[in-house]
């Protein structure tokens, strides 16, 4: 079992499994927020949390900018000082100029833009090692760029503590302190948000892309 403060709630999946898919079910199904889904893997850290907004759906979304910064916080805590962290607008995540991975955001289907939408989750996926096969153009990953003693459970109970860190930012200083944070790690652009987020562009098939 992981290490996790309250209000987490720990489901680990085995190997194969979707943690996003499983934490969307969940949230479905009344889980309230702070349950954590993850996978038991070391070639690919999958997890995802489910979160109560208290603001109408367009603005609470900006919550993926949350998630990112945290993900980022817990990821330069290990990573060799030599390389550099930056965030793409709005979910991506790149080290040393390659793609690692990425976050996403789910919210309920047909859910009013300016009502509060009874759950957001928020998910993010690294590639920790090289596929076996990988083709003609390698991916990036964590092991390979220096996270030599990468081990995803340590990584994910990280994650959860930067990410309580940066919700609290959120509450009492406002969304705006945590796009300056954000900012710290990538540039903002103009873009339709919500149908970026229906369809991240770093996921192809399921799967990280190059």
């Amino acid at each position: 079992m992981l290490a996790l403060p309250p209000p987490y709630t720990e489901i680990a999946l085995r190997e194969g499994g979707d943690a996003f898919a499983r934490a969307m079910a969940e949230a479905e199904a009344g889980a309230g927020a702070g349950v954590l889904v993850w996978v038991r893997r070391s070639d690919t850290v999958d997890c995802a949390v489910v979160l109560e907004p208290e603001e109408a759906l367009a603005s609470a979304r900006h919550v993926i900018f949350a998630g990112q910064v945290a993900l980022a916080d817990a990821l330069l805590a290990i990573s060799p000082p030599e390389k550099p962290l930056a965030l793409g607008w709005p979910d991506t995540v790149w080290f040393d100029g390659g793609l690692v991975g990425g976050g996403r955001l789910g919210w309920p289907q047909n859910a009013p833009e300016h009502e509060i939408p009874p759950f957001l989750v928020y998910g993010f996926t690294l590639r920790a090692e090289l596929p076996r096969s990988h083709g003609d153009i390698p991916p990036t990953a964590l092991i390979e760029e220096g996270f030599d003693d990468f081990a995803t459970a340590p990584f994910i109970e990280s994650f959860a503590r930067h990410l309580m860190l940066v919700l609290d930012t959120w509450t009492h200083e406002g969304a705006a302190a945590v796009m300056a944070r954000w900012q710290a790690y990538g540039e903002t652009r103009d873009g339709d948000l919500a149908a970026h987020l229906a369809h991240p562009s770093w996921l192809v098939d399921g799967e990280i892309a190059v």
